[in-house]
């Protein structure tokens, strides 16, 4: 075999993200009034943009069970032109895009970008970025078990239903597994404290035999034995303090530090109404921000240009403000089509309240509407719903559930709310076998260690603990 130098022909397919598409990602994420925030550096960017009035389109659903929904009413007229004049600028921003790639076709749902990211900000990007490029059963494996850690980082569904619902091994699942608890941060994926615990003392190289029998025995730890502790671990008192002092300066919930900040605005993002038909969604036209491309100006700057340099920035700024309206536009369809579903999934929480909630996944919600499950997981982060019911965070609609009665399942939430009402409603204090036996009356099936669990949940002390607070309050009075 020669060396010297040839020419060689190689295919291959590389997907470019333009600077106009990552920025209608974000905006899908953005809550109205933080979309109200980019847009403003827009207007001052931009002079072919400027605010619109009172009198824009809302875009809105009437949502009535039973049958399909009705479409959406858009808000075409933004551009001062209808459907016809959006459609040609987003063609020709799309021919004009890095690498000649083309993003779509102009279509209603062309500008379907969920699929070019895997999941929402936070820890859920945080690790998909660290799993890029890993393939195979193991790869498939450790992004279903990223999308399904909790907000803590913990895992709390087992790995036998991911295996199922993948139609996988849970030898491939475990493998997924190992997969995710080596990525940062250290002790993501875990199954419970000590596996918590364990994984950030081997990434920090000090999980030796000892401090491995520690974690083992952290119930000891809890109740201050230390002797017992000294004894199992064969260390002196200086080594175990020092152990302990490790232990304390792990964090419990590694996934917390990605949590997203809480919201800056209590003003509702989408407002959901009782009519007579079933409930009306549409998006809070108070932070609604509406935004008109100035063609008129457009005209008297373009006859006023001289220079060719003059002209092609101008034809930019129409691409780019036109591109924006689009991109709104899309964005407000794309919501109100995905609470609609939310809102016909949940029908029993609109007309009756948080204890008909039912349980409910992103996934569901994403086949429903015909998108990709990150799509939903955008539209859910940060966004608010105002009902009769209060205002309550979008993500709150999507949450595991319990078994129940009627065979369909009830979600975590309710089964909350109906053991708050047990205990408000408590003559003699009951104990948790007793809670679980009066949720049974209610069509709940839970074991005792579940409702403990949904008990100290929401605050809710044990038996012992309200029977002496009745004690201490009845001598107080």
């Amino acid at each position: 075999m020669g060396l010297g130098p040839g020419l060689q022909l190689r295919q291959a397919q590389s997907l470019v993200m333009s600077q106009q598409l990552q920025q209608a990602i974000k905006l899908l994420q953005l809550t109205n009034v933080e979309v109200e925030a980019a847009i403003a550096e827009e207007l001052a960017k931009n002079p072919l943009l400027e605010m619109g009035g009172d009198g824009d389109v809302v875009v809105r659903e009437d949502v009535e069970f039973g049958d399909a929904p009705a479409d959406p009413r858009g808000a075409d007229e933004l551009s001062g032109k209808g459907e016809e004049a959006l459609d040609a600028d987003w063609r020709d921003a799309a021919a004009e895009t890095d690498a000649g790639y083309e993003i779509g076709s102009g279509d209603e749902e062309g500008f379907d970008f969920d699929r070019l990211a895997s999941c929402e900000s936070g820890l859920c990007e945080h690790l998909m970025a660290q799993l890029h490029g890993a393939g195979g059963a193991a790869g498939r494996a450790a992004e279903a078990i990223v999308h399904e850690l909790e907000e803590t980082g913990w895992l709390t569904t087992s790995l036998r239903d991911i295996a199922h619902a993948l139609d996988l091994t849970v030898k491939d699942v475990e493998a997924g597994l190992r997969l995710v608890q080596g990525l940062e941060p250290a002790g993501v994926g875990a199954r419970d404290l000590a596996e918590c615990l364990a994984l950030q003392a081997k990434a920090a190289d000090r999980y030796d035999p000892a401090m491995a029998r520690l974690i083992a025995n952290l119930d000891l730890l809890s109740r201050g034995q230390m002797a017992a502790l000294k004894r199992i671990c064969g260390v002196d008192d200086e080594d175990l303090a020092d152990m302990i002092a490790e232990l304390r300066s792990y964090d419990p919930k590694p996934g917390c530090r990605f949590a997203a900040e809480p919201a800056a605005s209590s003003e509702p993002d989408v407002l959901v109404r009782r009519t007579a038909a079933g409930f009306s969604v549409e998006l809070n036209p108070a932070t609604l921000p509406r935004v008109l491309v100035n063609r008129r100006y457009h005209r008297e700057l373009k006859a006023a240009a001289t220079d060719k340099q003059a002209k092609s920035w101008l034809s930019e700024q129409l691409q780019s403000a036109s591109w924006l309206v689009r991109a709104l536009d899309q964005r407000a369809r794309t919501i109100v089509r995905i609470v609609s579903a939310v809102v016909e999934s949940q029908e029993g929480f609109f007309r009756e309240g948080v204890a008909a909630l039912r349980p409910l996944t992103m996934g569901r919600i994403a086949e429903a509407v015909e998108m990709h499950e990150s799509t939903v997981s955008r539209v859910a982060s940060g966004k608010t719903l105002l009902c009769e019911h209060g205002l309550f965070e979008l993500r709150s609609f999507f949450s595991s559930g319990v078994a129940a009665d009627d065979g369909e399942g009830a979600s975590a939430e309710a089964v909350k709310a109906a053991i708050a009402k047990l205990v408000a409603a408590e003559t003699e204090v009951l104990s948790d076998d007793q809670l679980v036996d009066a949720l049974k009356e209610q069509g709940f099936v839970l074991a005792r260690r579940t409702v403990a669990k949904y008990r100290e949940a929401i605050g809710i002390g044990s038996s012992v603990q309200r029977r002496r607070q009745r004690a201490i309050s009845g001598k107080a009075a």
